[in-house]
């Protein structure tokens, strides 16, 4: 029997310089001032969200955040410490990074993500007006020579289809990559696409099919919502690996955590670790800071 698993992105700020992606929450703020310093996490509160990560049997799918929020030194030390939390590399989804950057963080980090989007040409231009394509691509040069591996994010529901599948197929062998998230778009409110219809099922079902087909050695990484957890076997029988895009502390043990697992039965996997179960945590010798953010996330599951 196959396995599958929920994948969690660590967020670490709410702060971006770009803030005009039209999908975006942010680009509703775009006129409202930020504070690179009071819109980020507070480290404790990211570790312990590593330590329930580690616990729950949940992969770290990336460690992310919005463009230039914090010094180099401190993303390193971010870095470092999930990485010894986890006992694994991390995937970064930072922006941007220069090759000094990538060489500092390297031996903490397994590869990068390039924050496509949008795969479409012209199109994208529009949707991602501050986010070059070949930015992206300038940086992925620099991860292959530096042996790093290479991801992408992708959001159907942007006005691309089906047909644009070959600029992704395209993309996928020009820079070798070794995985891809998609997202179905979740409109946002005070956005473009705040009225935005969602697509179907299986349309997002094609997309990972055709990715499956062309592509049987790339991990897929698919992210549903709330309002459509029913379509999770259906993107796993299609291809996909692994589930994310889920609030998978706040929404602990309810009925939508039981629905994913359920889901995952109904493909015939596995699923590994847990979104049900609250784990038990040796509190004992942390640091009195990341034991109160831990117990707070803890408790929050527990009440569900």
């Amino acid at each position: 029997m196959k396995s599958t698993q929920f994948e969690r992105a660590i967020f670490i700020s709410w702060y971006c310089s770009k803030r005009d992606c039209k999908f975006c929450y942010l680009s509703s703020r775009k006129n409202t001032k930020q504070d690179p310093i009071k819109d980020r996490r507070s480290l404790p509160s990211i570790l312990a969200e590593a330590i329930i990560c580690k616990a729950c049997s949940w992969k770290v799918e990336f460690i992310s955040g919005g463009c230039d929020t914090y010094t180099d030194k401190e993303l390193l030390n971010i870095i470092k410490h999930i990485h010894n939390i986890t006992r694994q590399k991390q995937w970064l989804n930072l922006g941007i990074l220069n090759e000094k950057q990538l060489k500092l963080f390297k031996p903490y980090t397994e590869g990068i993500c390039g924050t496509v989007e949008c795969i479409t040409p012209r199109l994208r231009d529009k949707i991602c007006p501050s986010k070059p394509l070949k930015e992206i691509e300038d940086m992925f040069k620099t991860a292959t020579k530096l042996n790093l591996k290479k991801t992408i994010t992708l959001i159907l529901g942007l006005g691309e289809t089906i047909q644009d599948f070959k600029y992704l197929k395209s993309f996928i062998k020009k820079h070798n990559l070794q995985r891809i998230t998609f997202y179905r778009l979740k409109p946002q409110k005070n956005t473009f696409f705040e009225k935005k219809k969602p697509i179907a099922s299986k349309y997002y079902r094609e997309w990972i099919n055709l990715t499956r087909k062309e592509f049987p050695k790339i991990k897929i990484v698919v992210g549903s919502w709330l309002t459509h957890l029913d379509e999770i076997h259906l993107l796993l029988n299609a291809g996909a690996d692994t589930i994310t895009k889920f609030p998978s502390i706040r929404k602990f043990n309810t009925k939508y955590a039981k629905t994913i697992e359920k889901e995952a039965k109904l493909a015939n996997r596995k699923f590994i670790g847990t979104l049900t179960k609250v784990p038990k945590i040796n509190t004992k010798d942390l640091d009195k800071k990341i034991k109160i953010q831990l117990e707070k996330y803890l408790k929050r599951m527990k009440n569900n």
